[in-house]
């Protein structure tokens, strides 16, 4: 009868145990010494405070420079090509009804980007008109003035559908928000 595995020779066990035993033959197994200690295990290290501390500092080397306009808050005022200075001024009176609003308060420069983005997207695909847009005054961003105030700005003026934005009316913000109007369908 022949196995599954089909190298199961008997003789063939035979000649490597006896292999082994030659070759174990002066062998002389370790004497007690000083026992073995394990290493001491490495200290913990908080990887996602590193991590967190490194995102911080691409993101302020990546940061685009602030714009000078803004540090002393003043109103953003922006309006596309072909963009009527009339729809401006409706626009920052207040006169578009807002449909979506969005507060980007506590978040950071990338998180704020990439919600900001979304809400557009979502914005565009329910065929929103007019947003709202609150990004804070920048007052505890220190030197760099307000960051995500720069930031908001920058993503609004590469947004294609963008047509016009301005800083808020004083009930709904003021500096610290912007209303965006978008293109129709």
């Amino acid at each position: 009868m022949v196995q599954a595995g089909g190298d199961d020779d008997p003789d063939e066990a035979g000649e490597a145990a006896r292999l082994f035993r030659d070759a174990m033959r002066g062998v002389k197994p370790l004497t007690g010494g000083a026992p073995v200690t394990p290493a001491p295990k490495p200290r913990p290290r908080a990887r996602f405070t590193r991590a967190d501390r490194a995102a911080v500092l691409r993101e302020s080397l990546g940061a685009e420079p602030p714009d000078p306009a803004l540090a002393g808050g003043e109103e953003l005022v922006y309006q596309r090509a072909g963009v009527q200075p009339s729809v401006v001024r409706r626009l920052r009176r207040g006169e578009y009804r807002l449909e979506r609003e969005i507060d980007l308060h506590g978040m950071t420069v990338a998180e704020a980007k990439q919600a900001l983005r979304q809400f557009l997207i979502d914005a565009l695909c329910a065929q929103v008109r007019c947003v709202r847009i609150v990004h804070g005054k920048g007052r505890r961003s220190g030197h760099r003035g307000p960051v995500l105030k720069s930031a908001v700005s920058a993503v609004l003026r590469r947004t294609g559908a963008v047509l016009a934005y301005v800083s808020a009316r004083p009930a709904d913000g003021g500096t610290g928000a912007v209303y965006v109007l978008l293109s129709p369908p």
